[in-house]
C-alpha cells in the first residue's frame, strides 16, 4: 500500500491526529477517541499503520494475560511520498478524506460535555488574499515557522491538543491587464 493509500482514510487520519505530540496510546485509548468507528475497524486501521510504519510499538505489557501494547507515532513516516506525483483525483481523494476526518473530529467535540466553543477559541475563518507566487511561499514558510516550533508539545494539564488545518489554494487565477 503506498502512502497516499494508507493516509488517505478518515479513520487512519483521525489515528494520526490522536498520536500527534509525542503521545503514547494503546489500541483501547484509541477506540476511545473515535467512538464513531467498531473496535475491530480501530484495531485493523491500527495494523495497517503500524505494519506501513507510521505507527511503532513504543511499549508492551502485559495485562491479565494479554499483551498491551503502546503505539508511538513516527512523524517522519506520516507523510505522502514526496517523489510521487499526484494526479487530481489524488488530490481529490486526499481534500476529502481531509474534511471527512475533520468533521468527525469536530463532531467529537461538539458532542463532548462541557464543549464550549467560545471558551476553547473555536476559529474556522476564510480569507480570500490576493498573492504573488513568491509571496505565497512567504506565507507558507511564516505559517511553518510559526507552527514547527509547537508540533513537539505533549500533553500537560494546562494543554489542550488543537486541530489546526491550513488549507490554501487558489480561487481565481491571476488577473489579466484590462480586467
Amino acid at each position: 500500500m503506498d502512502s497516499l493509500e494508507l493516509l488517505a482514510h478518515p479513520i487512519r487520519l483521525r489515528i494520526i491526529h490522536a498520536m500527534g505530540g509525542g503521545r503514547l496510546l494503546t489500541t483501547t485509548q484509541l477506540c476511545t477517541r473515535i467512538p464513531e468507528a467498531s473496535k475491530a475497524t480501530v484495531y485493523r486501521h491500527i495494523e495497517l499503520l503500524a505494519s506501513g510504519g507510521v505507527l511503532e510499538v513504543a511499549e508492551e505489557r502485559r495485562v491479565r494475560g494479554a499483551v498491551e501494547r503502546h503505539y508511538r507515532l513516527r512523524r517522519d513516516r506520516a507523510v505522502i511520498d514526496s517523489g510521487r506525483v499526484l494526479t487530481a483525483d489524488d488530490h481529490r481523494q486526499a481534500f476529502a478524506t481531509a474534511m471527512t476526518a475533520l468533521l468527525a473530529e469536530f463532531q467529537v467535540y461538539l458532542d463532548r460535555d462541557g464543549a464550549d466553543p467560545v471558551a476553547d477559541r473555536v476559529g474556522y475563518r476564510q480569507h480570500a488574499l490576493w498573492l504573488s507566487p513568491a509571496e505565497l511561499d512567504g506565507l507558507i514558510a511564516d505559517l511553518r515557522a510559526a507552527i514547527a516550533p509547537r508540533l513537539s508539545n505533549g500533553p500537560s494539564p494546562e494543554r489542550s491538543q488543537y486541530l489546526l488545518s491550513p488549507i490554501h489554494f487558489p480561487v481565481e487565477g491571476p488577473r489579466q491587464e484590462g480586467e
